[in-house]
């Protein structure tokens, strides 16, 4: 067809069966062996996946490889609920100087000790502030003091709350820290006792020695079904697979019925006819599509994990919505970065809301024990946003304070950004007049 809308005159093909058939004659085949020595068919496949793996290994095991050694603030709470008199000689009780030996101490900043009521130290247990609690009773110093009367028997108790909730990693890490400053305030106050006590038995001098005993109570139960505070990482994990998967599930299969790229299943190849559209238009029927397929991949998440499978999980109109919106925001993430970046757009998108994102999400292990570049990643890593407002949901009774108002402030940030760089992409790209490939008739 000519510029006037005429067809141009084409000379007479004969009638021969090369000329029925839009495949070309076939050549010679090459082969494998022969392809295999070219140097150049080998470059860039071995760079890349040499990269690939280098930067996975780095960034996945980088941020769990030493949480001892990286450990640092964790908040626990230490409750002085102590209200018996100084010992003799002694101007405070001894919770007072307990409280003050562990706060004051400058040679560990592995903890963040926060001083706290009793009531104070359950809300923040409860709301998922802190990963433990200390608590001294209220009859700590008179036990100790019976301790050097002749039928002392039974040693007074310091007692560990865990908190499940905030992940089996970080609960277990506060309650070493707890249990070694209990265990250390037992030795101090021994020295004490053993001092001041002459006339006493080799029995009761073995009692003074290693007075106080520590028991260890879960401050802020969980159901039997939370994976041990596991359960709201992986349903966090879930919700990024279907917006990241969906996603690009969707992506290629609207190029694919354009006509943007082939169909190949096993030994079928096809290309339908492509259909005239922009680089916005296309990334609109996109995100539309991922709006409305995201609601079905979500419902069937909550059927599997709380109706098969019997998770734990409280205010399921809640956790549903906020599961829509989680994955669908990642979903619209992964749409505009497959516009902005074209091919390698699905790389891009697994390292930003996957590999970069587990080890920053704190979710398994804490923030607080991970290198510093995790904890930078932490600010606006989609992940963290995602699990805090997923731990909040499961474990802490839905609370705004426990990270679920962040969580939603987060989700809608990132679907904002999302919206706001792929169109400004595809509208650059439509300007510009890149297409994204010449239209081939049907």
């Amino acid at each position: 067809m000519t510029a006037d809308g005429k067809t141009p005159d084409t000379p007479d093909t004969p009638d021969t069966p090369d000329s029925k058939t839009a495949t070309p004659a076939a050549g010679p085949q090459a082969r494998a062996a022969t392809l295999l020595r070219r140097p150049k068919l080998w470059l860039l496949p071995t760079v890349l996946t040499g990269l690939l793996a280098l930067l996975l290994s780095l960034l996945y095991m980088g941020g769990i490889v030493n949480p001892q050694g990286d450990l640092h603030d964790l908040p626990i709470a230490l409750v002085n609920a102590d209200r018996g008199k100084p010992l003799p000689n002694q101007e405070q009780n001894l919770g007072t100087q307990i409280t003050r030996a562990i706060t004051s101490d400058s040679t560990s900043d592995k903890a963040q000790w926060r001083t706290l009521s009793l009531g104070q130290a359950q809300d923040q247990l409860d709301s998922g502030k802190v990963y433990g609690a200390l608590v001294i009773p209220a009859d700590f110093t008179d036990s100790v003091a019976a301790l050097t009367t002749a039928d002392a028997t039974a040693r007074p108790t310091m007692t560990v709350l865990t908190n499940p909730g905030k992940g089996s990693l970080g609960s277990s890490l506060a309650s070493q820290i707890t249990t070694a400053a209990a265990h250390q305030a037992s030795q101090t106050i021994g020295k004490q006792l053993t001092a001041a006590a002459t006339a006493v038995g080799s029995t009761q001098k073995l009692l003074l020695a290693d007075p106080v005993n520590v028991a260890t109570k879960v401050g802020h139960p969980l159901g039997v079904h939370s994976g041990l505070g596991l359960t709201a990482f992986y349903y966090t994990l879930l919700l990024v697979l279907a917006g990241f998967l969906g996603g690009n599930v969707i992506s290629n299969g609207v190029d694919t019925s354009l006509g943007y790229a082939d169909n190949e299943i096993g030994p079928w190849h096809t290309r339908l006819p492509t259909v005239p559209v922009d680089r916005t238009q296309t990334l609109l029927l996109k995100m539309g599509m991922t709006a409305g397929i995201t609601l079905i991949s979500v419902s069937l998440i909550m059927l599997a994990t709380v109706g098969v499978l019997g998770m734990d999980a409280t205010h399921l109109p809640l956790l549903w919505i906020y599961s829509y919106c989680a994955a669908l925001a990642v979903g619209l993430g992964v749409q505009a970065i497959n516009a902005a970046f074209g091919g390698i757009g699905q790389l891009v998108s697994m390292f930003v809301f996957i590999v970069l994102g587990l080890p920053s999400s704190g979710a398994t292990v804490p923030l607080q024990a991970v290198p510093g570049f995790y904890e930078f990643l932490s600010h606006f890593e989609p992940m963290r946003q995602l699990s805090d407002g997923v731990r909040a949901i499961l474990y802490f009774d839905a609370r705004g304070d426990a990270g679920l108002t962040r969580a939603w402030t987060m989700i809608g940030v990132g679907a904002a950004v999302g919206l706001l760089f792929g169109f400004a992409m595809t509208r650059y790209y439509d300007r510009r007049g890149l297409k994204r490939l010449t239209p081939q008739p049907a």
